[in-house]
């Protein structure tokens, strides 16, 4: 398996994590990306990018109130100076010994495990196995901004199973969003409103 190193985790709970990172522009991970943290032979726990937050400090709160900041200095603080930047991620379940699991992972990954973006194999192997029982980790926090982080993720889903050859994976996805949702239309709606835009 491969992928792209994003950060290491900061700390980390069962239903999900904070990794941190240092990152320009151009190479930022995106809101709703699936990740992976391989931990131990033969297991890997998957999730969902749900926040990007990048921290001010003492030098940044002096540039933006400075005037007439040249264009060299910024490019300069941008690429660098190691941003801060936290990435919070919710657990979608787990890989052991070949088996892909949609529940919690039993045991969440430790502080300094290292973090990868999943490649599009890798999506279509965990949004593929089973019954597409990890959305319902995705719709469970009402904290978290349900609509876009769904619509978010089929996009990157939809898009590597049609690469793969997978046309009816979309519809399937759709259909376990209403089945989860059925008892909560206002909220059906928000997401299947959501989820046209892709």
């Amino acid at each position: 398996m491969s992928g792209i190193e994003i950060g290491r985790l900061l700390r980390s709970g069962t239903t999900g994590f904070v990794v941190g990172c240092k990152v320009q522009q151009s190479g930022a991970p995106s809101f709703g990306a699936m990740v992976r943290v391989p931990l131990e032979e033969g297991y890997q726990v998957y999730g969902l990018i749900y926040d990007i937050h990048i921290d001010d400090d003492g030098l940044i709160r002096q540039l933006i109130t400075a005037e007439n900041i040249s264009e060299e200095v910024l490019r300069d603080n941008r690429e660098n100076r190691t941003v801060p930047v936290e990435i919070g991620v919710l657990a979608l379940g787990y890989e052991e010994n070949g088996q892909v699991a949609h529940l919690l992972p039993p045991r969440p990954p430790l502080s300094l495990d290292v973090i990868y973006l999943c490649t599009p194999e890798e999506v279509v192997r965990f949004t593929g196995a089973g019954r597409l029982g990890y959305l319902r980790q995705i719709l469970r926090d009402p904290k978290l901004p349900t609509d876009e982080l769904l619509t978010a993720h089929l996009r990157q889903a939809r898009a590597a199973h049609e690469a793969g050859g997978d046309q009816g994976w979309f519809g399937e996805a759709v259909q376990e969003v209403i089945a989860l949702l059925k008892d909560d239309r206002q909220r059906l709606m928000a997401v299947l409103a959501a989820a046209s835009e892709i």
